[in-house]
């Protein structure tokens, strides 16, 4: 039977973690930046323990008023140290429960500037050399990140199960009508197109060529438990199953 890899960003203050987490094989634990704080960090480790669920740091501009999605006029140090300290936050509350981080993910603006800007790839990378830890980093294939990470730290690539793309293989904007896709249905074909042919569809109905090791539902999607659980059982289906720790 084959495996697939979904993760979910999760600690960001949604009621419904503890439901989402038997359908994922990673979290993404907001640490401080765009949500979170010492207490749901703990939270959502000890569910993630309890459903065998990789955990992993989802750091974010520290901007917790626009939930990390605007781009932050910063200074270098400031965004470096502010990164460091949200991964090592989970970090230290990982080890107190005896588990280890095993990747990370930035979050919201973070994470889609540092695929197209080099001064801020550059930045996230320095900041994750400088924490130690045996960690991946997620990031969308063929970004500016994921090809200057060559070297420096394991890429795992990451696609959206539930958001729509650009032609550039950019998320559409959260201020369009059709950025993010609430059929369950649609979620399954988007994403088994990407998994099982490589191609992800853009609205125009023109296929690109995308590699994705890991898949993203987000927790904040309406009816994310809804698309979690029939993604996994049409999954299921094609003789396709979660992989797990």
């Amino acid at each position: 039977m084959k495996k697939i890899h979904i993760n979910c960003d999760l600690g960001e203050g949604a009621t419904f973690d503890a439901e989402l987490m038997p359908h994922i094989s990673a979290c993404n634990i907001a640490c401080g930046g765009h949500a979170g704080d010492e207490e749901s960090i703990r939270k959502t480790i000890h569910l993630a323990i309890e459903n065998n669920v990789e955990i992993g740091a989802h750091p974010s501009y520290p901007d917790k008023e626009n939930f990390g999605r605007n781009s932050l006029n910063i200074s270098a140090e400031d965004l470096k140290a502010s990164i460091k300290k949200q991964v090592k936050l989970v970090q230290k509350i990982a080890e107190q429960k005896g588990v280890k981080v095993t990747h990370v993910k930035p979050h919201g603006a973070l994470y889609n500037d540092a695929a197209k800007n080099k001064k801020i790839a550059e930045l996230v990378l320095e900041s994750l050399n400088e924490v130690e830890g045996d960690f991946s980093l997620y990031a969308p294939f063929g970004s500016v990140i994921s090809k200057l990470a060559e070297g420096k730290i394991k890429v795992v690539f990451e696609a959206f199960a539930d958001r729509n793309y650009n032609p550039d293989l950019s998320l559409v904007s959260r201020s369009k009508k059709h950025a993010i896709i609430h059929e369950k249905e649609a979620v399954f074909e988007h994403v088994f197109r990407m998994y099982s042919e490589g191609k992800i569809q853009m609205e125009s109905g023109e296929e690109l060529p995308i590699k994705a090791d890991t898949f993203c539902v987000h927790s904040d999607t309406e009816n994310a438990v809804e698309i979690l659980q029939f993604l996994q059982q049409k999954l299921r289906d094609k003789n396709v199953k979660l992989a797990k720790i």
